[in-house]
């Protein structure tokens, strides 16, 4: 190839062209970093330092002589909230927004943090409106799913119900508890000093097509809430077989939840003069699907129904074959109730007094496994939640003792 003497020009003024933007930049980041206050650079050197709180007033400071500084804002906003400092964090976001010449983005992204602010602080009012100014805006999602948190702790269901339909205007996403909205409607409707059986129907007939939509572990609880629902109702207008129907349904689409229904089920067959059937299907069921909840009713039944001998008989197989503190506890309370009533003539494995010794034993040891718990939290308590007191998240207790999940 030949070689082009032009070349020996062009290669030194490539060179020289590179250098002088080199210098260019060097000297706008020099000129930059010059301008920049010496609070930016305390702060930052508290940060290394591991001197948060130091380096928290050292970039206040810069904003402060800075307003410009908008994600500097954020950031600190941010940073106050995660501390628990709400009122600094609150300013910080107010104060952005006071700003004249903030762009569309970032007056919407300074909202969305004041209302984050609101809702953190528990001042659930502002954050309801701010959330709502959301609503049309790129931050709309977040704002619902912010709105539905806010009614469901105001227990505010049909405005949960509203915003739920918004949200899935927005984006197809399951929300499994929409069930309990509606169940939340129809026991507040059969729970007023007037009941009005008509308004809980019809909130149960949705919940129950939403109960349908659904698959998996959450239509199983879902639909043992609208089962026990529709029994009461149906029990409140003496309708048996309907009450009977609904409890039925629940040993075949959600058989570990029985406990919470087995007792209602077996008074159900009591009132008809079934007894006997109705302690047969919880006898057959337990044998299937065995939990404390369901021991409890089984054993007091077969107490009464079938006498010691038999009760006896069921528990020793049942402890057996699921080792059991509380169940033996169960146990115990029933042998000590019924010799209080007088029944000292009745043969016992042991004596009332031998019983009640065993049970004191027993019962510091089974207190704390006397408890549900949330898969969510932790949070735990004596009574079946469907939604926890302790986080507000929903379906997350099992209908299974602590010492059943151990």
């Amino acid at each position: 190839m030949d070689f082009e003497s032009w070349w020996l020009i062009f290669l030194p003024l490539l060179f020289g062209l590179g250098w002088i933007a080199a210098r260019f930049d060097i000297k706008q980041m020099l000129s930059e970093t010059r301008n920049l206050p010496d609070s930016y650079f305390r702060g930052l050197n508290f940060l290394l330092n591991e001197q948060p709180d130091r380096a928290i007033d050292a970039f206040v400071e810069v904003a402060k002589l800075d307003p410009e500084t908008t994600e500097l804002h954020f950031a600190l906003g941010s940073l106050f909230r995660r501390r628990g400092e709400m009122e600094r964090a609150i300013r910080v976001h107010l104060s952005l927004l006071s700003r004249a010449d903030l762009p569309v983005a970032q007056r919407e992204h300074a909202q969305h943090e004041l209302a984050q602010d609101y809702l953190k602080a528990g001042m659930l009012d502002r954050a309801e409106e701010t959330f709502a100014l959301l609503k049309d805006t790129s931050f709309a999602l977040p704002a619902l799913r912010a709105l539905i948190r806010i009614y469901e702790s105001e227990h505010d269901w049909p405005r949960a119900i509203e915003a739920v339909d918004s949200l899935r205007k927005l984006i197809d996403e399951p929300v499994p508890q929409l069930v309990h909205y509606y169940c939340e409607l129809a026991q507040s409707a059969m729970s007023a000093k007037t009941p009005d059986i008509e308004r809980a129907k019809q909130a149960l007939s949705v919940a129950k097509r939403a109960a349908n939509a659904q698959q998996g572990v959450q239509a199983g609880a879902s639909h043992v809430r609208v089962a026990m629902l529709s029994a009461m109702i149906a029990a409140s207008q003496q309708d048996f077989d309907a009450q009977r129907k609904q409890l039925l349904s629940v040993l075949t689409e959600a058989p570990e939840f029985v406990g919470l229904v087995a007792n209602d089920l077996l008074n159900n067959f009591i009132q008809a003069g079934q007894s006997e059937e109705g302690l047969e299907i919880l006898l057959g069921h337990y044998e299937q699907h065995p939990s404390l909840d369901l021991f409890n009713v089984v054993f007091r039944a077969a107490r009464t129904q079938r006498g010691t001998a038999f009760a006896w008989s069921f528990a020793r197989s049942a402890l057996q074959s699921h080792p059991s503190l509380l169940g033996l506890d169960r146990l115990l309370e029933v042998e000590l109730a019924q010799a209080a009533e007088g029944q000292a003539q009745v043969e016992r494995p042991l004596s009332a007094d031998d019983m009640g010794l065993l049970r004191r034993l027993i019962q510091k040891h089974t207190q704390r496994l006397d408890r549900y718990s949330c898969r969510a939290c932790g949070f735990q308590a004596r009574r079946f939640y469907w939604q926890c007191p302790g986080c507000n998240a929903w379906e997350t207790y099992k209908p299974r003792r602590l010492e059943e999940l151990e």
